[in-house]
Parts: C-alpha cells; sequence; structure tokens
C-alpha cells in the first residue's frame, strides 16, 4: 500500500487502517525510514494487558529505584567503553 502526504504534509490513512490501529500514532524516524507506532486509547491499560501481573507487588518507588540502577550501571558500562575505546582498543570490552 502506498500513501501520499497532502500539499500540507498531512498523511491520509484508509479507514481500514484507522479501524484496525487506531488514530493516534508515535512516529518513530530511523536514518532511512519512518514507522507509525500506534498508541493505545488507554496506555496504561495497554502495558497491564502486555506484562500481566509481572510487576504486582512492587511499589513505584521500587521500580523506580531499579530502573535509577538499571541507568546508572549502563552509564558506567557505556563510560567505560569509550574510555577503552578511547585508550586504543579496537572494540569495547564486555
Amino acid at each position: 500500500m502506498s500513501v501520499e502526504t497532502d500539499a500540507n504534509g498531512r498523511l491520509y490513512l484508509p479507514a481500514t487502517l484507522r479501524e484496525k490501529y487506531g488514530e493516534k500514532f508515535h512516529v518513530v524516524e530511523y536514518e532511512d525510514r519512518i514507522e507509525l507506532i500506534p498508541i493505545a486509547d488507554d496506555p496504561l491499560a495497554a502495558i497491564r494487558e502486555e506484562i500481566g501481573d509481572a510487576l504486582d507487588g512492587q511499589s513505584r518507588a521500587d521500580l523506580r529505584e531499579a530502573a535509577h540502577s538499571a541507568a546508572k550501571a549502563e552509564a558506567i558500562d557505556d563510560v567505560g567503553d569509550a574510555r577503552d575505546v578511547s585508550e586504543g582498543a579496537t572494540e569495547p570490552t564486555k
């Protein structure tokens, strides 16, 4: 299927696609393409449906702390990888 933008840059999707995927989309830009990712009418309900009861019993504070710790560990790894490369290593060490 091909679609084109109008003079104002608007993209019109056929009714069949809008009925299937909804009216709201997140636009993801890559180097060589864009993708439209449907946004659920109730994003929180969609997340709950997707992950099920995986987070039951965990408080927001627990989840926030776990996310913070994971982000910090990833940042430390990235700094180490950058340091390895700047010191002459051809590939980051893992």
